[in-house]
């Protein structure tokens, strides 16, 4: 059953879902950059050299989502009319995270004159600083950490569904 239906999501909206819901967990161990000035053992050995290229896998990850679930628009599982806005609006302004996280990190990284490596193979050479695409990818941090925020609160809110509620909203993404 790879397509959606009005009761669970498909084979692929699953296998998307999830692969991007470890690919994006595995990014979040960027925090621990925040400890000991980026020089924490797990930035370093678990995330830095895998960092860049996980984005853009990402980024491609993002966007097959997005053309997915807008051809699956009239399969999707159907939403509790109460709460149905707020649920688009969430899921919308995470989508919207999803894909700018990984643009102003390009933008950052070409931006400050580095070349662009997708697992060791570079795609683009080192050049020259263009300011304008620092001052865009210095929101990468701040469109982070709503996005961490985001991801939270979709994670409590699955578990409520789940646990207090005990209703089938998670059960349609297992």
């Amino acid at each position: 059953m790879p397509a959606d239906s009005k009761t669970r999501y498909g084979t692929i909206s699953r296998v998307l879902h999830w692969l991007m819901a470890v690919l994006i967990g595995w990014q979040m161990f960027k925090f621990f950059d925040l400890i000991d000035d980026g020089e924490h053992w797990v930035g370093k050995t678990l995330v830095a050299p895998w960092h860049v290229s996980i984005g853009m896998v990402l980024l491609v990850l993002v966007v097959l989502r997005v053309v997915w679930a807008a051809t699956q628009r009239r399969n999707r599982p159907v939403q509790d009319p109460a709460t149905a806005t707020l649920v688009k609006l969430g899921h919308g302004l995470m989508y919207l995270a999803m894909l700018l996280v990984p643009i102003t990190g390009m933008l950052a990284v070409k931006g400050g004159g580095h070349p662009v490596v997708l697992f060791g193979v570079q795609l683009a050479p080192k050049g020259e600083e263009v300011a304008w695409m620092q001052t865009v990818g210095a929101l990468h941090a701040p469109i982070v950490l709503a996005l961490a925020l985001m991801v939270l609160a979709h994670v409590v809110i699955a578990l409520e569904h789940r646990f207090l509620k005990k209703d089938d909203v998670m059960q349609r993404m297992l």
